[in-house]
């Protein structure tokens, strides 16, 4: 399991002091304001980096990083994306599965046939959709418990319904 979790990802520079705007990725946005310091990635390494919330606001965290005072200062985070440490992650909750542990796990269906390797998750409406790498291209279904039943993020597996998949499946070859 991964020690850091991406958490958010810095859009722009906000006015002229020194704020940014962050897209989170958070399920609950206000868990930003009680963390004191998040984590910059550069080449594996992680870097803290202070936080201090202004506001969050239609959904999205207004801050300053490192004790930035200024639209240039701000700028340097423009697109990086921001990680917690898991310790200070929120517990995901009853039957739920980070993002972040979820990639890269193996899908097999009941027989233990290889279906492919999860590697995306979208997150565009009320349903995720699970994007996999599979020996013929590219494959996406909503990540529904009645397609995919079992998830052991631990083990590094996902249980899919194969027949369940043929009916919601979309493929890219």
């Amino acid at each position: 399991m991964q020690s850091y979790l991406m958490i958010g990802t810095v859009l722009k520079p906000q006015g002229i002091r020194g704020e940014v705007k962050i897209k989170p990725y958070a399920a609950r946005v206000e868990m930003f304001s009680s963390w004191k310091n998040l984590y910059l990635e550069d080449k594996g390494a992680y870097t803290p980096v202070s936080l201090k919330v202004t506001r969050i606001h239609e959904g999205f965290v207004y801050a300053c990083l490192a004790d930035s005072k200024s639209a240039d200062d701000a700028e340097a985070f423009r697109g990086r994306d921001l990680y917690i440490d898991r310790a200070h992650a929120a517990p995901a909750e009853d039957g739920a599965v980070y993002i972040a542990d979820l990639i890269g796990c193996e899908a097999v269906d009941e027989e233990g046939n290889a279906v492919g390797t999860l590697t995306d998750v979208l997150q565009h409406g009320s349903v995720d959709t699970w994007v996999f790498k599979t020996a013929s291209g590219t494959l996406m279904a909503p990540a529904l418990l009645a397609v995919f039943p079992q998830v052991d993020a631990a083990a590094r597996r996902i249980l899919v319904v194969a027949e369940k998949l043929r009916e919601v499946a979309v493929y890219d070859r």
